[in-house]
């Protein structure tokens, strides 16, 4: 059992202790978790997963993440914003997907409001609210790593006033840190100081 520090993975290398329950995490892990995402159709995407996995393990939707790609045609949101009820219903019947209708409904229409704003404003948004990486230490357990902070509650408000549903401060904190808009990768994390 883990005392939320950095544990040594099979190659020895030592790793945040969630990333080292299945293969599929510590890809996630030392690949994607915390790396910078810029786009506003990639933002998208991780911020309607975000969405898909409140109440849920990250890694069923890690899981799932292809068949959601396919469902939601590649998280365009020009695509997304036309989505019908049809489409709806096609979702709700998608088991390659989490079938929550409240959250389907949801990436549906934040994809209808998304459409309205001009390209790069999501983005933008979302990355004015990146605390300054020098006033956040490195945390050096996972009981340093907060669940939501106040740059994480300005960024639910913001894109809250902007349309956009299934966005709270949680979910947000959640996607700042999966978008490396802040790393909590652990200080003795291999991944803390990958590129």
């Amino acid at each position: 059992m883990s005392d939320g520090t950095a544990v040594a993975g099979l190659d020895g290398a030592l790793r945040c202790p969630w990333a080292l329950s299945t293969p599929d995490y510590v890809t996630y892990h030392d690949e994607e978790w915390g790396r910078p995402v810029h786009g506003d159709d990639a933002l998208f995407e991780r911020l309607s997963l975000e969405a898909f996995q409140s109440g849920l393990s990250w890694i069923t939707i890690l899981r799932r993440r292809e068949g959601f790609r396919a469902a939601f045609a590649g998280f365009e949101i020009a695509k997304v914003a036309t989505f019908t009820d049809a489409d709806k219903e096609r979702l709700l019947a998608d088991a390659g997907i989490i079938r929550n209708r409240a959250k389907i409904e949801a990436t549906m229409a934040n994809a209808r409001a998304l459409a309205e704003w001009t390209a790069g404003d999501l983005d933008d948004l979302i990355w004015s609210h990146a605390p300054d990486p020098a006033a956040r230490p490195a945390p050096k357990t996972l009981a340093d790593v907060p669940a939501v902070t106040p740059e994480s509650t300005a960024l639910s408000k913001a894109l809250k006033k902007r349309g956009l549903r299934f966005v709270g401060p949680t979910t947000a904190y959640a996607l700042m840190q999966a978008c490396g808009l802040v790393d909590d990768h652990l200080q003795a994390c291999v991944a803390r100081s990958a590129p």
